[in-house]
């Protein structure tokens, strides 16, 4: 087992080194040690490929930390899928804006469980409904669409959906590359969760049985099953 645990936990793709990198690429990584999601590592990993390192960069940017719909419900929507593909990385980190438009650790503990829990209104409710549905390919009827039509408009529709599947994809692939914080610009705490700032209290996490990612394994694999 021990063995196995080894292979599990390899890192599979290099972190490109800064001084291999554009200034203007320095500076985005720069962005990311100071202000978070994405934290630096993953970024430097895009770096092996310049067109995917600003893909991401600028249409998270444009879509996710910016556009038409409050930033809060697509922060959310993120950490609902980092819960569902059991993406570690992306799943120890808060986004800084979302904190400062009023969301608090509190409203990250029951995303899976989200509609029966009190944590969130029937505007954010609603939202989870279209990560649930993109993460786990749910089919949607014409009273799924009412609720979102209820609360969201078209635009703010399109930005949400193409937010979810824009961190869908990346947290699908990153969690299978065993990266993790405070590796690469190592020193700020920027967009850490609570309990994460440091590489010494991430490892502690991790092998407490609390940690959020042992208890999501198993909600995964039921929702998976029922999928």
């Amino acid at each position: 087992m021990k063995t196995v645990m080894q292979h599990i936990n390899k890192q599979r793709i290099s972190y490109i080194p800064l001084e291999k990198m554009t200034p203007e690429m320095i500076g985005e990584m720069e962005r990311c040690a100071a202000v978070g999601t994405p934290r630096p590592e993953s970024s430097a990993v895009r770096a092996h490929v310049p067109a995917c390192f600003w893909f991401f960069a600028n249409s998270w940017n444009d879509i996710f930390r910016n556009g038409v719909l409050e930033h809060a419900i697509k922060e959310l929507c993120r950490v609902y899928v980092s819960r569902s593909v059991i993406c570690e990385f992306c799943g120890n980190q808060r986004s800084i804006k979302g904190a400062n438009e009023g969301l608090r650790e509190t409203h990250y503990d029951d995303l899976v469980e989200f509609e029966k829990s009190s944590q969130y209104n029937e505007r954010q409710k609603a939202a989870l409904t279209l990560a649930e549905a993109i993460v786990w390919r749910l089919d949607t009827d014409d009273a799924f669409w009412a609720r979102l039509h209820k609360h969201f408009s078209e635009p703010e529709i399109v930005e949400l959906g193409c937010a979810i599947g824009l961190t869908y994809g990346q947290q699908s692939f990153l969690r299978l590359l065993n990266i993790d914080h405070h590796q690469v610009m190592a020193g700020t705490a920027a967009s850490m969760a609570p309990g994460t700032e440091t590489a010494e209290a991430l490892a502690k996490l991790k092998v407490s049985p609390d940690y959020w990612a042992k208890r999501s394994t198993g909600d995964a694999a039921s929702r998976k099953n029922a999928a």
